[in-house]
């Protein structure tokens, strides 16, 4: 690929992000299409995040994901949201027309991506979310606002976070949804009515992949386990649950959507998602090594 003056810039924005995926994933695909385009990873600090976006409008970029800590602090910055990024109160991607800057929240529509791919649609199930962090939010939004009934379950000193989360979405969509203290009897309680069972927390992430919120006892043949962690590709909670006899379904899934879903608003053109999943577990498997 020859750089130049007429390729389009794409990038992620965080700290840290000497982690991120996203380049590998992004640069394939633009490849793969023929696309000018390139995908940078830039570390923005909190406090030069405002300086960042407005250089996003004068050095002419196409498009940013928006990485940890900006997903909430950038709305401001923007001229207008998506509906369903409004109602999430959270940005993982911005597009720019001719200036004009647009936030979106694939982390949602990811995610729903990847729940439905597996063959699971959420209207009507029991849904059990662990965490009530930024990831969490992303997930309850969409899940609510398409139909499931949700539980969602926090450490004790953090209840409060999923006492509000819980209010916000009964605000916006009027429905009721538990929030409790995360132990193995509220837990236990939880999943025994439950269809589906997602991990929206980092516990389990490398190099601590040996930790789990669910005891393996817990977990049964007719859950589906979505884990939103994807280093290591198999959790330990992953793990268990296919030992278990459970449908699982891996962070890599939504990661990858969310990367895709974020590629076609930017470029127009359908992402070809075997190829950055492809690619994304390579990068991962590299990093083992």
């Amino acid at each position: 690929m020859v750089i130049s003056g007429k390729t389009r810039i794409c990038g992620v924005i965080g700290d840290p992000i000497e982690h991120t995926m996203s380049p590998v994933m992004h640069n394939a695909a633009f490849k793969e299409l023929g696309l000018d385009y390139i995908y940078i990873a830039f570390r923005v600090r909190k406090e030069e995040l405002g300086k960042a976006i407005h250089g996003m409008t004068a050095l002419n970029i196409r498009g940013l994901n928006v990485t940890i800590p900006h997903k909430v602090a950038v709305i401001p910055f923007l001229d207008e949201l998506d509906p369903l990024a409004q109602k999430i109160g959270a940005v993982n991607t911005i597009v720019s027309d001719d200036g004009v800057l647009r936030g979106y929240n694939t982390d949602a529509t990811g995610f729903l991506q990847a729940l439905r791919d597996k063959g699971v649609e959420p209207e009507g199930k029991n849904i059990v979310i662990l965490g009530a962090g930024g990831v969490s939010r992303a997930i309850s939004f969409i899940l609510a606002d398409r139909g499931a009934n949700l539980v969602i379950l926090n450490r004790p000193l953090e209840l409060d976070w999923a006492e509000e989360l819980a209010q916000e979405i009964f605000n916006t969509f009027k429905k009721e949804v538990n929030a409790l203290e995360l132990d193995e009897e509220n837990l236990a309680t939880a999943l025994e009515g439950a269809d589906v069972l997602i991990n929206a927390t980092s516990i389990g992430m490398s190099p601590n992949i040996d930790d789990t919120l669910v005891p393996a006892k817990l977990l049964k043949s007719s859950l589906v386990v979505f884990d939103v962690v994807y280093n290591p590709l198999k959790t330990r909670l992953l793990r268990e649950a296919g030992a278990a006899g459970a449908k699982t379904i891996g962070g890599l899934d939504m990661l990858v959507w969310q990367g895709a879903l974020a590629f076609e608003k930017w470029t127009g053109q359908k992402a070809p998602v075997d190829l950055m999943k492809k690619e994304a577990i390579k990068a991962l498997e590299a990093n083992e090594n």
